[in-house]
């Protein structure tokens, strides 16, 4: 077996470059304390409890123009995560925050995703959080995907996911353990389909592998589960704030956060999916059976134009870098 040292490290890095890298741009890491900007040193401590416990949290923004959408929602939650997993880091969310923006800058980037963690940091191959001396900080800045509604404007087909939903104490906090959400996805390749879609144990509607789910009713009420359940999405709730242009415009009879049954959502007019790396896509299809008229509906659409149009102009929620 060959033994690799500092005189052949790099030459066996550069060996394994793959094509995917080059939608790779920049990742910050604190243990190195600064930017890199080669994908092929873009690492993270194997005993980084984060590696081999999943013990960590972490949020991702898109963007846009040279600015970062909704930046500010998306590292208050990032503090919320952490600190309900006892993580913090020291010089907190402002510190973040101006970390963040310098990595956007260096990547120099027009459009991209950025994915902001906090890691319980290295320390031993225990799981015993303790044994890590101080926490870490990974943000890295990467290709953003094709919108799912660009790519199938006809809409989505959904399943009901045979995996557990998360207890909400673990589902409302946006942690690095996604075993289930990888198994989700799983159920969505191997069976065809779009996305699927988890229900608790009560038979409410849960999550997706990473998306937030809602409703129309027939009645003109836009839905979605109760937050005390889910992950408070950030696109979720910046959707909902924009459905108050339709529901003044009488598009929409009500807006809210209720518990949502699988009936629900077969006598439902629409079925809309929410996420910041999707938008809002329209459901056409969940288990074999028609949504709607089966085909994307008047307030999915509308909702997912002005979702549009605020993250390219909504200078409020825009962060230049």
């Amino acid at each position: 077996m060959k033994i690799i040292d500092s005189s052949n490290y790099l030459d066996a890095l550069e060996s394994g470059r793959k094509p995917w890298h080059k939608e790779y741009y920049a990742m910050y890491s604190s243990v190195l304390g600064g930017v890199v900007l080669d994908p092929m040193l873009m690492q993270v401590p194997i005993d980084d409890h984060l590696v081999h416990r999943g013990d960590g949290v972490f949020d991702t923004f898109r963007c846009v123009g040279h600015a970062a959408y909704n930046l500010d929602a998306h590292l208050r939650r990032l503090m919320r995560s952490a600190g309900a997993i006892g993580l913090a880091w020291p010089a907190g969310m402002a510190d973040i925050r101006r970390l963040t923006l310098e990595t956007l800058s260096k990547a120099d980037q027009d459009a991209c995703s950025g994915r902001v963690m906090i890691a319980r940091g290295p320390g031993s191959f225990g799981v015993n959080p303790y044994d890590s001396p101080e926490a870490a900080l990974y943000i890295v800045v990467y290709a953003a995907g094709k919108l799912f509604m660009d790519a199938h404007p006809e809409g989505a087909r959904v399943r009901r996911s045979l995996v557990p939903a998360k207890p909400a104490r673990f589902a409302t906090v946006k942690n690095c353990n996604y075993m289930p959400n990888v198994m989700m996805k799983r159920e969505s390749v191997d069976w065809g389909v779009d996305f699927v879609v988890g229900f608790d144990e009560n038979g409410a509607m849960a999550e997706g592998a990473t998306e937030n789910f809602g409703i129309v009713t027939r009645s003109g009420e836009l839905l979605f589960p109760r937050v005390e359940t889910v992950l408070e999405g950030t696109t979720m709730v910046r959707v909902m704030r924009l459905a108050e242009t339709l529901q003044s415009a009488g598009a929409l009879q009500k807006i809210g956060f209720r518990d949502i049954s699988e009936n629900d959502v077969r006598q439902a007019s629409e079925m809309l999916i929410v996420g910041t790396m999707i938008n809002v896509v329209s459901v056409r299809e969940f288990e074999g059976a028609s949504v709607g008229e089966g085909k994307p509906g008047p307030v999915g659409l509308a909702l997912n134009a002005l979702l549009v149009r605020d993250i390219s102009s909504n200078d409020k929620l825009r962060t230049t870098y």
